[in-house]
């Protein structure tokens, strides 16, 4: 290799040595010849182009998607001395001539070209009159439909640079190539005859995890996983803009620092929270899915996906951000089947084939999170490349997990594919193995098959399993030419005529595991409480109520007390965050238990709000305060409920979420529009001298008065609104 090469690899990027293929990449670039990369996320992709650019004459254009790795790549070029630019939607007229002028001058060493901008019949035009040396297609897995983030823009790439350039080389690289995608790429590109220079997927210093995602407990433990990374980066991937938003605030609420990042946000927010992000003003970023946000961060410590992605693809190239360091990255994500079926709701509107891949690519990431197979195993397999024993570094393999002998299950599996034909996909032969009945299976005759409904004693999940467990061993493969076509593999009739012991794990039932862990905490809810911590809290609001002359509800309702038995608040702003407090009740009653709470848990020894409750984001809050300002403007309730389009009912709701939590509120107007002196004063008297202010016992309790239910709620709110707050 050229030495002013390794000088350039010393004296401008830094290294001493090469990484894997990255010597024999370089040197195959500058030799002028097509190039096809695959290189997992971290191992070095961008070295590969960045190098050969500034050795060759003449500018490197590189194709990329990301227009925030474009800005990101370019900076890091500039700080280290290299003349690079981009050109894409972002820059204003003024700057897209001066950055043309740069090229035309041949100052400029690398261009990054977003393909959209580079089907612009003016932008071809300026690049036929540059000196380009090379094409580099960065993600190049966007050629392909198989690919997770499949952009038809590419399709048009290997045309327009023929317009550009005779016999300009490519380099194509992608981090996550299934063996189709790969075949994609070169066949679109006409690189069938590249070299390929393909690394492993294996990223060692990684983590995988799979949580189920539980409605109310997902957010705890966010807030508690994030909590115990303090201090240490981390990008957190939502399904939609608005749900990012959630979490980011959520996150912000509770005290971490974070930003949100998706393509609906304005550009010069959206490059202040990259920037902040990668200088350490920020510690966690929360992004979309489907923005795939391109941050070259190389202490990523976690990533966690609050929602399923769309593929393996993008779950690898996603989670492939934390570690890039070669230091430890968790990769964490939360899973429920009822985040694919929205997905696939998504995909209702597009073509057939597309909407086809795209239900395969949902059901491997399904399999991939039910799995109680090494994960690493299974990601590996996914992407050709097989792992001859578990990895020992992933939720799996840390956990026990059932087992049984899957000898004659595989045996059957083989069966079913071999009297198919090899032609079929994993659904068909499972409903051949299980005897299902359908038009296909009379079509094809396949209901006369010696193996149909061989299995019929296990459900489907049993069998695909067993199918994609059968394929990670290799007693089975996948059909490259026909995605989703189950195949026979060399090991399948050595099997059949040699048949021996095969352990096999049966896969996760997350539905259960979420159903178990809602009615848990359905249960929790009632009982979790720290029932001696609860009755001394009973005791002192007995104490208090009497002092002030009041029924002890007013102070604290029940729920109120079990909270604070079960999250133990010892701060104003804790206390605050209990349901039904709020800092008007704090400052009016909070003193006493506060103290009693703090005595409790130090001699007691016990874990504290802080790392126990999650404070909500108050999501509702602008509904809140339009009805605080309009009570305060005296418009009627039912006004009211009519200008926000809720019923009446829900306004009740909220105005009493609004004086539970201590805020007073006088509607006094209105009470005296719908009920008379004498009324009020029965309702007073009552909600004085009752022991609860359940609103079914008042109904009972004033029968004979002929109280509407609407009438006591209103009146409720005025007297917990005057005596309480």
């Amino acid at each position: 290799m050229d030495i002013k090469v390794k000088e350039n690899l010393k004296k401008i990027f830094g290294f001493n040595q090469f990484r894997g293929n990255q010597e024999a990449i370089v040197d195959n670039i500058l030799h002028g010849n097509n190039t096809f990369v695959i290189m997992p996320t971290g191992a070095g992709k961008s070295l590969c182009y960045q190098l050969p650019a500034v050795t060759s004459e003449g500018t490197a254009i590189v194709i990329s998607p990301l227009i925030a790795l474009m800005k990101n790549q370019v900076d890091q070029l500039n700080a280290f001395g290299i003349n690079a630019h981009f050109l894409n939607s972002t820059l204003s007229k003024s700057e897209s001539n001066r950055v043309k002028k740069e090229v035309l001058s041949g100052a400029t060493q690398l261009l990054y070209v977003a393909p959209e901008s580079l089907t612009k019949e003016e932008n071809i035009e300026f690049l036929k009159s540059a000196k380009l040396c090379f094409v580099a297609i960065d993600e190049a897995h966007c050629i392909s439909e198989w690919g997770h983030d499949f952009r038809p823009e590419y399709r048009k790439i290997k045309s327009i640079i023929g317009q550009i350039g005779d016999n300009l080389p490519i380099i194509a690289l992608t981090a996550t190539a299934t063996p189709k995608v790969q075949q994609d790429i070169q066949r679109n590109l006409n690189m069938e005859e590249a070299d390929l220079f393909k690394s492993s997927f294996n990223r060692t210093n990684l983590y995988y995890e799979v949580r189920p995602k539980v409605k109310n407990d997902t957010k705890k433990q966010l807030i508690k996983y994030v909590k115990s990374h303090k201090g240490k980066s981390g990008i957190i991937y939502c399904l939609s803009r608005k749900k990012v938003e959630e979490i980011a605030e959520l996150l912000k609420v509770n005290g971490i620092n974070a930003a949100p990042y998706h393509a609906g946000l304005e550009s010069a927010t959206r490059i202040k929270n990259q920037d902040d992000f990668l200088n350490e003003e920020v510690d966690v970023v929360v992004a979309t899915i489907a923005f795939g946000m391109g941050i070259d961060k190389p202490d990523v410590r976690y990533v966690i996906h609050y929602d399923v992605p769309k593929s393996l693809e993008g779950y690898y190239q996603e989670t492939g951000r934390a570690g890039r360091d070669g230091l430890e990255g968790h990769c964490l994500m939360f899973y429920k089947y009822d985040d694919i079926i929205k997905l696939e709701k998504f995909n209702k509107d597009k073509p057939v084939n597309e909407r086809e891949n795209a239900k395969v690519l949902l059901q491997e990431m399904a399999a991939y999170a039910e799995s109680s197979v090494c994960r690493r195993r299974v990601l590996l397999h996914y992407f050709g490349e097989s792992l001859n024993e578990d990895c020992g570094f992933c939720d799996n393999c840390k956990k026990k997990k059932e087992s049984f002998d899957g000898q004659k299950d595989i045996q059957i599996a083989i069966e079913a594919v071999k009297e198919t034909n090899q032609r079929f996909s994993l659904e068909h032969v499972v409903n051949v193995i299980r005897g299902e009945q359908n038009e296909y299976m009379e079509s094809y005759n396949h209901d006369s098959l010696k193996v149909f409904g061989e299995g019929q004693d296990f459900d489907e999940r049993h069998w695909k399993s067993v199918i994609r467990q059968a394929m990670i061993l290799g007693f089975l493969e996948k059909d490259i030419e026909n995605y989703g076509v189950i195949k026979l593999s060399p090991l399948s009739e050595e099997f059949l005529n040699s048949p021996h012991e095969v352990m096999l794990s049966k896969d996760h039932d997350f539905e259960e595991m979420i159903e178990n862990d809602e009615a848990e905490e359905i249960s929790n809810s009632n009982k979790a409480y720290d029932e001696k911590l609860f009755e001394l809290l009973k005791t002192e609001r007995k104490k208090v109520a009497k002092s002030k002359g009041l029924p002890p509800y007013v102070i604290f309702q029940d729920p109120s007390l079990e909270e604070m038995a079960t999250v133990y608040p010892t701060t104003k702003e804790e206390l605050a965050q209990i349901n039904g407090v709020g800092m008007g009740k704090v400052a009016k009653f909070g003193a006493p238990f506060l103290k009693l709470i703090e005595s409790y848990v130090e001699e007691n020894d016990i874990i504290t709000a802080s790392d126990v409750v999650v404070k909500t984001a108050g999501t509702r809050s602008k509904v809140k305060i339009s009805i605080i300002q309009q009570v305060d403007r005296k418009v009627d309730l039912d006004e009211i409920a009519s200008n926000l389009n809720i019923s009446m009912t829900e306004l009740l709701q909220e105005i009493e979420q609004i004086i539970y939590s201590g805020t007073k509120l006088n509607i006094n107007y209105y009470i005296q529009n719908i009920m008379d002196e004498d009324r009020e004063d029965t309702l007073h008297d009552y909600f004085m001298s009752a022991e609860t202010d359940n609103i079914r016992e008042a109904l009972s309790e004033l029968e004979d008065e002929d109280f509407g239910e609407e009438e006591i709620r209103v009146y409720r709110i005025k007297f917990i609104s005057d005596h309480a707050n």
